[in-house]
C-alpha cells in the first residue's frame, strides 16, 4: 500500500464504522451480470439490471420498480458496486430521508461507498460522489479528502476541480479555491458560479 493510500484509508474506514453501528459490510463478490461499472465487458450485463431495477423513475427517486427505492438501488449496487448513477441516487435518498440506511436497502450508504472503494479504489468518480455525500452531511474535512483524491486520480475532470474549489471557498481557503477555479475553467468548465463567489468575496484574480 502506498503512503497516500495509507493516508486516505483511515478516513474511509472511520466514516463507515462511525455510522454503520456495527453492521456487516461484506466485500463485493462478482455477480453475473455484474462487475465494474467502468469496464465495457462487465457493462454488457448492465441493461438487464437497469431495465428492472434502476429505471429513470428510480434514479429520480419517484418510485421503486420492483420494490422500494432503497431495494432497487441497492440491488443495482450489489451487482455493480461502483455504479456511479446508482451511488448518486442512493446518496440523495439517504440525505432526503435523513436515513443512512434507506428503507429496503441491504446496507447503509456508507457501506455502499466502502464496498465500491474496496472494489475499485482508483475510481475517481466514486471518490467524488462520496465527497459530495459527506459534504451534504456537513463533514467538510472528510469530504475534502475524498475530493482531493478524486482530483489526483482524474486531474482532467473539470467538474471535480470546480466542486473542490467550492469546498475550499466554503472553508475560506481562498488561495486553494482560486487555484481550483483556474484549473476548472482552464479545462472548460462552463458555469461562472465559483468565479462569481470569489469575486464577491474580493478574492478573484486573473492568472493566478
Amino acid at each position: 500500500m502506498t503512503t497516500h493510500a495509507r493516508m486516505i484509508a483511515p478516513v474511509i474506514l472511520m466514516i463507515a464504522a462511525g455510522t454503520a453501528t456495527g453492521e456487516a459490510c461484506d466485500s463485493y463478490v462478482k455477480h453475473d451480470p455484474g462487475g465494474d461499472y467502468t469496464n465495457p465487458t462487465d457493462r454488457e450485463g448492465l441493461t438487464v439490471v437497469e431495465q428492472y431495477h434502476f429505471t429513470p423513475e428510480v434514479e429520480r427517486l419517484v418510485r421503486g420498480s420492483s420494490g422500494s427505492l432503497g431495494a432497487d438501488i441497492g440491488y443495482t449496487l450489489e451487482h455493480f458496486p461502483n455504479h456511479h448513477r446508482a451511488l448518486a441516487a442512493m446518496s440523495k435518498l439517504a440525505l432526503r430521508d435523513k436515513n443512512h440506511k434507506p428503507y429496503g436497502a441491504r446496507y447503509s450508504i456508507d457501506c455502499y461507498f466502502d464496498r465500491a472503494l474496496r472494489f475499485r479504489p482508483d475510481d475517481a468518480r466514486v471518490h467524488a460522489l462520496f465527497g459530495g455525500y459527506l459534504l451534504g452531511l456537513g463533514q467538510s474535512d472528510a469530504a475534502l479528502e475524498q475530493l482531493k483524491e478524486a482530483v489526483r486520480l482524474e486531474p482532467g475532470n473539470a467538474t471535480t476541480h470546480y466542486n473542490l474549489g467550492l469546498l475550499y471557498l466554503k472553508r475560506k481557503d481562498y488561495e486553494q479555491a482560486r487555484a481550483s477555479a483556474h484549473t476548472a475553467y482552464g479545462l472548460g468548465f462552463p458555469l461562472p458560479g465559483l468565479k462569481n463567489q470569489l469575486t464577491a468575496a474580493g478574492q478573484w484574480r486573473d492568472g493566478d
